[in-house]
């Protein structure tokens, strides 16, 4: 990760379970180098994934290693990847297996129908008792989920990515 609070946070959670580091270069090409299975799971909201792992970095890691690309519905976080389909997950480069299946949860319809549908409908019950302004005043979960608004392009890095101007949202 990028945030030192969010590694102290998980450090105390895991207990030392797990090791984390600063998500620096250099960093990224050791764990890389040494590691037999690589998740990348890079989220810049309203922008494309940068890519993390380079073709360099690749090449480092022992053949049959796996990365899975879960930000490959932003273009992927590492060099080499392009989608692929739950009917041909995966494909090889420089001796490494990749799996970059665009919208993973599809391969679970049900489960993850359930989850989204956890996980939004709190927000649009809100929505639709105090209409989308009242709603967004009230919860700032909401107006910072914004991205368009009366035709105009609310959140930075959407405008940003697309080129087009940005207009707060003023509520």
């Amino acid at each position: 990760d990028i945030s030192n609070d969010r590694l102290a946070e998980l450090d105390m959670f895991f207990s030392s379970q797990i090791k984390t580091a600063y998500a620096s270069k250099a960093a990224i090409a050791a764990a890389v180098k040494n590691a037999h299975l690589v998740i990348g799971a890079v989220l810049v909201p309203g922008a494309a994934a940068p890519k993390l792992v380079t073709r360099e970095m690749l090449k480092t890691m022992k053949r049959g290693s796996v990365l899975v690309d879960i930000a490959i519905d932003q273009g992927g976080c590492f060099e080499t990847s392009h989608a692929t389909t739950h009917e041909d997950p995966v494909f090889e480069v420089d001796g490494v297996i990749h799996y970059c299946v665009a919208n993973m949860p599809g391969a679970v319809a049900r489960t993850s129908a359930f989850a989204l549908n956890n996980a939004t409908l709190p927000f649009a019950l809100k929505l639709a008792n105090l209409g989308a302004e009242a709603a967004m005043k009230a919860d700032p979960h909401l107006a910072n989920g914004l991205n368009v608004y009366n035709g105009k392009i609310a959140y930075k890095a959407v405008a940003d990515d697309l080129g087009l101007p940005y207009e707060a949202w003023a509520g």
